[in-house]
């Protein structure tokens, strides 16, 4: 049986997990999906669809609280509203198809899809970090 039905994880390891998650994506900038959806399959023992639905929430709950800290700053660089729009209703199409998508591939095609992934954007961030 999966390690999270058989209550062979406590609740400090997932804690510990999304603090160490929390605290990655707080000093760079990044985390999300990519790092919590791989965080769950193999720490917690989610399934990836679970696992998929599972970091979606913990980004929207994430997301939000940093939008409430950020639009009460009155700081100079202010949130740029004709980006923020298109930018959520691009991303918010995207999701659906993507969620379409994933309804027609099962959880070993998403693993290798996500894989595939996240080795084409590290290929594109390393390239960038060595040409700047």
């Amino acid at each position: 049986c999966r390690p999270h039905r058989c209550g062979r994880h406590r609740a400090g390891q997932r804690t510990g997990a999304g603090a160490g998650l929390g605290a990655v994506t707080g000093v760079l900038g990044v985390g999300g999906g990519f790092l919590a959806v791989p965080a769950l399959v193999h720490g917690v023992g989610l399934r990836m669809r679970e696992a998929v639905g599972t970091s979606l929430l913990v980004i929207t709950v994430n997301a939000l609280a940093a939008l409430l800290l950020r639009v009460g700053t009155g700081t100079p660089e202010g949130l740029d509203w004709a980006v923020v729009g298109p930018f959520t209703g691009a991303a918010v199409l995207g999701a659906l198809d993507g969620r379409r998508l994933s309804a027609r591939l099962s959880g070993s095609a998403l693993r290798r899809t996500f894989a595939v992934t996240l080795l084409a954007v590290a290929a594109v961030m390393l390239a960038d970090a060595v040409t700047q």
